[in-house]
């Protein structure tokens, strides 16, 4: 699977004001449910409810909240680069900047971990982290996207 199987890039933040992590996670469940026609409540209870399981906050500043959505029809991401890190309680104890967020379909098992592990190989390579969050814009910030996701995938 590919990123561009289910990143919405019209939607990519590049600056977002994350604030802390309930703030972060209720701003992103708000931008997703209008995307995916969902209500914000549901995204917010879903993305609750896998971090009481354990932090998303997966390392060298990457968190990838993720959740099942009722009524979804495909798996869907979004990406935003925080314009401060905030303490997310990851498992390396370092600030998160740079998150992932993921909703599926509840039957989308193998689909859910595909796109996980599309994430986590763009997400391992410290170069490609260096240069998103050094992109400027939008539109650069989705080349260095894509040009990991080819690379990764090859």
């Amino acid at each position: 699977m590919h990123l561009t199987d289910f990143l919405d890039f019209e939607s990519i933040k590049t600056s977002l004001s994350g604030g802390n992590k309930r703030s972060l996670l209720q701003q992103l469940a708000q931008v997703a449910a209008q995307r995916v026609g969902a209500d914000p409540a549901d995204v917010l209870a879903s993305l609750n409810e896998r971090e009481q399981l354990g932090s998303t906050g997966f390392g060298q500043g990457v968190a990838i909240p993720h959740g099942k959505i009722d009524g979804l029809t495909r798996v869907y991401g979004l990406f935003a680069r925080l314009s401060e890190p905030i303490d997310y309680k990851a498992i390396d104890g370092r600030p998160v900047d740079l998150v992932f967020l993921l909703l599926s379909p509840p039957n989308a098992g193998a689909e859910h971990l595909k796109a996980l592990a599309a994430i986590s190989r763009i997400t391992r390579n410290v170069p490609t982290l260096e240069k998103m969050r050094g992109a400027r814009s939008r539109d650069a910030l989705m080349a260095v996207l894509l040009g990991a996701d080819e690379r990764d995938a090859a």
